[in-house]
């Protein structure tokens, strides 16, 4: 659990330093240089990504149960993961409306995603990698708006043919993953059970 919680801090952590007023980044990349900066920030962010995937896949080698969740919550799961990837895909596909109404689709993405996890599992495990990604995001997606109104950023505002393919790239990939990439990947097969 420990290397899991590493993992977490360092991740989310260095994805966290706009959240504020961005006088933190700022500061770092005064002091560092840009290229210094971007390596930095590379290196913590792929280290807590590696310690936050093998630290929750030691945790759930052995699970602490903290709840057990109905199993209607796995229908609830899989609506929210096929919303999380069309966000996701959202954040690629040039000039669709989702982007320009939502701004920041990744996030929500991110948010979503989570949601789902967490509804579907209740161990120790899942709580803490679901519930910090979540709560991060949260913040993020609120940070970004609010510096966004700051600054004054327009979106522009999308057709109806770039959104039609981000819907239809986000099912695929979504069929895919629940049909067979998930359990490959993550080593549990979503649509079986």
């Amino acid at each position: 659990m420990l290397l899991l919680i590493l993992g977490l801090i360092l991740f989310t952590g260095i994805h966290s330093l706009r959240l504020g007023d961005d006088a933190l980044r700022i500061r770092f990349l005064s002091q560092l240089g840009e290229a210094k900066f971007k390596g930095l920030y590379s290196l913590i962010s792929i280290v807590g990504f590696i310690l936050m995937v093998y630290g929750f896949g030691l945790a759930r080698d052995t699970p602490i149960p903290i709840w057990s969740q109905p199993s209607f919550t796995k229908w609830i799961a899989y609506f929210l993961t096929l919303l999380a990837m069309v966000l996701m895909v959202a954040t690629y596909v040039p000039n669709n409306r989702i982007r320009a109404k939502l701004h920041h689709p990744m996030v929500l993405s991110v948010k979503t995603w989570a949601l789902a996890h967490l509804i579907a599992n209740g161990t120790l495990a899942h709580i803490l990698l679901f519930g910090t990604l979540l709560v991060w995001s949260v913040l993020l997606f609120r940070a970004s708006r609010v510096r966004d109104k700051q600054m004054q950023v327009v979106y522009v505002s999308g057709n109806g043919a770039s959104t039609w393919l981000t819907l239809e790239i986000g099912l695929a990939l979504w069929l895919i993953f629940v049909g067979w990439l998930h359990g490959w990947i993550v080593g549990v097969q979503v649509l079986m059970g």
